[in-house]
């Protein structure tokens, strides 16, 4: 262990630093100009222009990972100076380097609000959050009208008790709002699962599911595995629709996992889902387009 930390020490101290002079000196142009031309794939040219910045050695260059300078004109700006990139050139970095500070601002801002929102307790008194609620019931089950707050009818969807309220409790708000959009946006899709959901012997509880999808996609984002997605596929910075995209994406693919695993029943679930959840970060860790979306 203490061989390879002072194997990386050398490399980061010495050896990195040394290179990027010598790569400078021959070619005119500093490292994260070079990415500008080296790399076409947006996917590649954010994800070293990330990595040039993590590892400088400069405290100003580190910091534009978490948006410290302003916004993405001023961060352009601020880099073509610190470097020295000659009016022909700037023109050319100035587009190509804002789309990368962009995504990369973007998803750090992303996983912000999207902690903020799980931190959000879900609250019986707050009058958007009960709406929520009722708009995922409706959108569900628009044939049965809910007869009450408080009820076993919740169970018709998929929550463990009376007052959904308490399933909420690990996933917060968030839980709630990747429900809610996959029922009012993918309406006929999210009924098609709650349907998959009542066979009697692939079946699940749609809500709890649901939920645990939500955790997934949580986890996958602040451990840095969707970044491989939205650097692909989002040409400037990720939003939270984006992140509920990818959480329907997850659903209908968990679903159809789950059915093609051929459980014996609902025990297996944990050791189903381990299986799909390393399925999906060896997908987006993968060369081909991390996820396809068709729903």
């Amino acid at each position: 262990m203490w061989n390879l930390r002072i194997v990386v020490y050398i490399y980061y101290s010495f050896v990195r630093p040394v290179y990027k002079w010598l790569l400078r000196l021959t070619t005119g142009r500093c490292e994260l100009l070079r990415i500008m031309y080296s790399q076409s794939a947006q996917l590649h040219r954010t994800s070293y222009v990330e990595y040039s910045l993590k590892h400088s050695k400069s405290p100003l260059l580190r910091s534009i990972i978490r948006g410290a300078i302003g916004n993405v004109g001023d961060t352009v700006d601020t880099v073509i100076q610190l470097k020295s990139i000659k009016p022909p050139e700037q023109a050319f970095f100035t587009h190509h380097f804002g789309k990368c500070i962009s995504q990369i601002n973007g998803y750090h801002q992303l996983c912000v609000e999207v902690e903020d929102l799980r931190k959000t307790l879900y609250s019986s008194v707050n009058a958007e959050h009960e709406t929520l609620l009722l708009q995922l019931w409706n959108s569900l089950r628009p044939d049965l009208p809910l007869k009450s707050r408080i009820g076993q009818q919740w169970g018709e969807i998929g929550f463990q008790g009376d007052d959904p309220a308490t399933d909420f409790r690990g996933m917060g708000l968030l839980g709630l709002k990747n429900l809610v959009f996959f029922s009012t946006r993918y309406t006929d899709a999210a009924r098609s699962l709650l349907l998959h959901s009542m066979h009697p012997r692939y079946g699940y509880s749609f809500a709890i599911v649901g939920i645990n999808i939500t955790s997934m996609a949580y986890h996958l984002l602040i451990d840095d595995h969707l970044k491989t997605h939205f650097y692909s596929v989002v040409q400037e910075r990720p939003k939270i629709e984006d992140f509920h995209l990818v959480y329907v994406h997850l659903f209908c693919e968990f679903n159809r996992f789950w059915i093609d695993s051929n459980p014996v029943n609902i025990m297996e679930f944990n050791v189903i889902r381990e299986q799909f959840n390393q399925k999906i970060v060896d997908q987006l860790h993968s060369k081909q387009l991390p996820l396809r979306f068709a729903f």
